[in-house]
């Protein structure tokens, strides 16, 4: 048996009770935390303070929106009868028994108090107790706009994205028969809205209000942009769809520190935030890492962690939507940061499940591989990735292959084309391969062709390779640097995986052909030809047909045999 109960989230508030608004839903994100996954036993008891603790400042609560003495009040912790009053409908649907159950003092018309439905609690006094006599299981989640509480019957386990707890033995809680019923009143239900509230009654001298102690801006709320490494298509997408007074997260001031990865541009009026610290750490600790392998795999992955939790940490509760880099997106899907707000995708790689399906088809097409098999991540985080893509909005990309996958949620822009370069082709037929000598490059293929083709020299810029014997032994070809792509014939990159191709984008840029698979989702082009698969005889004939239909000015086409 599955019971679900939802309630918004946002409703329409005010910009001047936007602030207790965004604080209720922080605080509701907060506990939802404690409360998702949480398994039952039968005969115990569930208490909501005894499974939360005390909503204080320090565990990252805020004010939120409370109902005390006829007001809705700033209170740090308010909005959490939204939570306990959507769990108590749910228990009675349920059939679960109701240990403790308080109402709100105050009724108003068309609200769950005035049908019964309601359940206040007030720390530490007021309480919501619930028990069964059979295990039960609780989920809490918050969509972009609602509160979503299920209870289940039975207990399942693993079902939900966090390690099921049990639920804390019951402890009693003495509820004083004179307590009064305003005392008893306590914060944010979503049908709960008093004349006077707080920051829309006028009494600003009441010391309530949050005149009397501090300046108040009221807002509706901004978009948090938490970004990594930057593209070029992507920075220009991000400042184009900013606005005043929206927050940019990068991990470093890529301008002042002169690093070209973090040189984010935010547009006037964008509060930037620079988690400078965490990202030193991970440079210093990547530059101690192999080149290739498990061990570099885990520590990326576990650099990106700590960069979406210093992004989490400093999120604020009025932040309505975010605009997040993919590698950070399960990490902070983990966090539960992105419970309660929209959000939309930067996508820079295929998500981890479909990464890891295209390196088994490689792996099972060369099984001597070192490096197609050595690390798959963990299925943990792979479900959360695949959870919060499923709850993402739109997946922006230029890269055409992944646009292609998630069909119409996709937003595909385009690829920014780099500089020209000036060529100067060699005497030689010479292909260039923009890539380290790794399987999941296309190496192998690579290889195939060029035994059938002597007469062609290879050039590779990348240092890494397979552990094993080198694919291109025999072959005849020499280390390059990325501006020898000038003296190329074409250039050639048969990849199974390729998420940022962008030689390939220059070569095209520099009128040199190009002979790509469609995994490296480029843009078309008149001098692009596509394979639709790595396949080292296709590449041989397509390759031989590009030398001879464009070989570079001065070249004689008979060079290539």
């Amino acid at each position: 048996m599955v019971v679900e109960k939802r309630s918004p989230l946002w409703g329409e508030p005010s910009a001047a009770e936007f602030s207790l608004t965004a604080g209720k839903v922080e605080n509701l994100r907060r506990a939802a935390r404690a409360f998702h996954g949480l398994e039952v036993p039968a005969g115990a008891v569930l208490s909501f303070w005894r499974q939360l603790g005390r909503p204080v400042r320090w565990r990252g609560f805020v004010a939120g929106r409370e109902l005390r003495e006829g007001c809705v009040i700033p209170a740090v912790g308010g909005g959490l009868c939204q939570l306990s009053g959507l769990l108590y409908q749910a228990a009675l649907e349920a059939g679960l028994e109701i240990a403790e159950r308080h109402a709100h003092s105050r009724i108003l018309p068309g609200s769950s108090a005035e049908q019964g439905l309601d359940a206040t609690v007030f720390w530490n006094y007021v309480d919501l107790r619930l028990r069964s006599g059979q295990p039960w299981r609780l989920e809490v989640t918050l969509t972009g706009s609602e509160l979503v509480v299920r209870i289940y019957r039975a207990a399942v386990s693993g079902t939900g994205p966090e390690k099921s707890r049990a639920a804390a033995p019951p402890v009693p809680v003495p509820v004083p028969d004179s307590l009064s019923a305003a005392s008893k009143s306590a914060a944010g239900s979503p049908e709960t809205h008093a004349a006077g509230d707080c920051l829309t009654c006028g009494m600003t001298e009441c010391f309530r209000h949050p005149a009397a102690t501090a300046s108040h801006a009221p807002a509706l709320g901004h978009t948090a942009f938490l970004l990594d490494a930057r593209w070029p298509e992507f920075d220009a997408w991000c400042a184009a769809h900013s606005r005043e007074g929206d927050h940019w997260l990068i991990p470093m001031n890529g301008r002042r520190w002169k690093k070209s990865n973090y040189a984010w541009t935010p547009a006037p009026g964008i509060r930037l935030r620079c988690a400078t610290a965490v990202t030193l750490l991970r440079s210093f600790r990547q530059r101690r890492l192999p080149a290739q392998g498990a061990v570099r795999q885990a520590a990326l992955l576990a650099g990106e962690s700590a960069i979406a939790r210093w992004y989490a940490r400093h999120l604020s509760p009025e932040c309505r939507h975010i605009v997040v880099s993919q590698n950070l997106l399960p990490h902070l899907w983990r966090t539960g940061a992105l419970a309660g707000r929209t959000f939309d995708v930067l996508m820079q790689r295929w998500p981890l499940a479909e990464l890891q399906r295209r390196l088994d088809l490689a792996l099972a097409a060369h099984p001597g591989s070192s490096t197609l098999g050595d690390f798959r991540a963990d299925p943990a985080l792979i479900q959360a990735e695949n959870e919060a893509l499923a709850a993402a909005g739109r997946l922006i990309t230029p890269h055409r292959a992944m646009a292609a996958f998630f069909g119409f949620r996709s937003w595909l822009i385009d690829w920014q084309f780099p500089a020209p370069l000036t060529r100067a082709p060699s005497a030689r037929p010479t292909v260039f391969f923009p890539a380290s000598r790794l399987a999941r490059k296309g190496v192998h293929e690579l290889a195939a062709a060029l035994r059938q083709m002597p007469e062609v020299t290879a050039k590779v810029p990348g240092r890494a390779a397979e552990s094993g014997p080198d694919p291109l032994a025999g072959i005849f070809w020499t280390p390059a640097t990325p501006p020898e792509l000038a003296s190329a014939w074409a250039v050639v990159i048969p990849a199974w995986v390729e998420h940022q191709p962008r030689p390939a984008l220059q070569a095209l840029a520099s009128g040199i052909p190009v002979i790509a698979t469609a995994s490296c989702g480029l843009p078309e082009h008149p001098l692009l030809h596509v394979l639709a698969a790595p396949d080292g005889l296709c590449l041989t004939t397509v390759l031989r047909g590009v030398l001879r239909m464009h070989p570079p000015s001065g070249a004689k086409p008979a060079a290539v045999t």
